[in-house]
């Protein structure tokens, strides 16, 4: 996988940078594993603007994402790699034995042609999904459950993987959680009987491509940001002022005065006890 610099001819150019990778298949998306996808411009049920910063952006279509789990013990084999407009990641596309198809999330360096398989006990091969309670420690997986049977819910972006830490030491229930390492470097119990896969999320130089222009942005859906400094006091708490100043806060905040950057949101207590260390 490699990045692809453009040549310097205007100055937005300069610096934009795009994935250029062979892997990817030269195909259009499975028609039949594709639904409309509504565009809400960051708009609530009733009209009115709870996600600041949406709208606009190219048409697409949703690709369904299912799980290897949802036929366990049947054989796959990657038909294609494909682009994902809806995620940064690359998608995978598999067929099982009974000729039906499906997309999951598709894991680093695997390859066209290449069989996968979801069961209990298996192969730690990259893309096979297994059960966290026989996945030796110290190997690194994503797409993890976190109550069983509830399908996937963590470790599912770019380039992310996390690890088994180690089997959780104890007497009665909690002997049958796993210490798994995040990527954010927090420490957390998950159940055995939940599944993961094997392997890193495809496309790991994700984080290293550079926009270049406003215009890429607004491409993807994404509208312009106004710095809270650059408004009226009556607009923002960083507002006014003559000239380039500073904010004049102790800490930075939202447009409605809510602590912003570094403000610790967390308020999921029932959870709290599943958590071994937290992230730094």
């Amino acid at each position: 996988m490699s990045i692809k610099y453009y040549k310097p001819t205007t100055s937005s150019r300069r610096k934009a940078s795009v994935i250029c990778d062979a892997v990817i298949s030269k195909k259009k998306p499975e028609k039949s594993l594709t639904v409309k996808l509504k565009k809400h411009a960051g708009r609530d049920n009733l009209g009115k603007i709870s996600v600041r910063h949406q709208g606009g952006g190219c048409k697409r279509k949703y690709r369904i994402i299912s799980s290897l789990q949802d036929k366990i013990n049947s054989q796959a084999k990657v038909v294609a790699i494909e682009y994902d407009p809806n995620r940064s990641s690359f998608i995978a596309l598999i067929k099982y034995e009974d000729n039906q198809k499906a997309y999951i999330i598709c894991p680093n360096k695997i390859k066209i042609n290449q069989s996968v398989k979801a069961s209990e006990t298996g192969d730690i091969v990259i893309g096979n999904r297994i059960k966290l309670k026989n996945i030796p420690t110290g190997t690194i997986i994503h797409d993890i459950e976190i109550v069983p049977g509830k399908r996937s819910r963590m470790v599912r972006s770019a380039g992310s993987f996390a690890s088994v830490a180690a089997l959780a030491q104890g007497s009665g229930k909690r002997n049958k959680y796993v210490q798994i390492k995040l990527p954010s470097g927090e420490i957390r119990l998950i159940h055995g009987e939940c599944f993961a896969s094997i392997g890193q999320v495809s496309n790991p130089s994700h984080s290293l491509v550079r926009v270049g222009k406003a215009g890429r942005n607004r491409l993807k859906g994404i509208r312009p940001t106004v710095r809270g400094k650059a408004m009226n006091p009556c607009d923002h708490p960083h507002g006014g002022g003559e000239g380039n100043t500073s904010i004049g806060l102790k800490h930075p905040k939202t447009p409605w005065g809510k602590p912003a950057m570094g403000y610790k949101t967390r308020k999921n207590l029932r959870t709290d006890k599943f958590i071994v260390k937290r992230r730094k």
